[in-house]
């Protein structure tokens, strides 16, 4: 099955009928044949972007339970690989959520990623490798 790690822009935009992307995100969501997985960092950032309707946040909270995607564990040991990531990304910046995402694309081997964020474009895996978006 092909797993597809997503950001939090597109699953915003999911549950955001105003946000522009919304209607995008919503054809490839029905389309996608496959896995969709994200960490806790993104599930925290889109819930705290949904806060203009708890109703919504609600939503979303429920669409993940039911599968929508999978969340990723990642536990206290792994923080140091993630702060690492962003350390080397200060520039950009790469926050908590970008580099938990570039986490699990390294240990997963996940070479595809849905995302709005034209970051993901300058990130590379540790094998110097960008990630294919699956929304451009």
């Amino acid at each position: 099955m092909l797993k597809t790690i997503i950001d939090s822009g597109p699953l915003i935009a999911l549950f955001d009928r105003s946000d522009k992307y919304h209607k995008i995100v919503l054809d490839f969501i029905k389309s996608y044949q496959g896995k969709l997985i994200t960490s806790w960092a993104v599930i925290t950032e889109v819930s705290h972007m949904l806060d203009f309707n708890l109703q919504v946040q609600i939503d979303f909270l429920k669409w993940c339970e039911m599968g929508g995607i999978e969340v990723y564990p990642i536990s206290q040991d792994e923080i140091s690989n993630i702060r690492v990531m962003m350390e080397k990304y200060s520039n950009i910046p790469m926050d908590l959520a970008d580099a938990t995402l570039m986490y699990i694309a390294n240990k997963e081997n996940i070479k595809n990623i849905v995302s709005i964020d034209s970051d993901f474009d300058i990130y590379r895996t540790l094998k110097k490798q960008s990630l294919n978006n699956l929304l451009k």
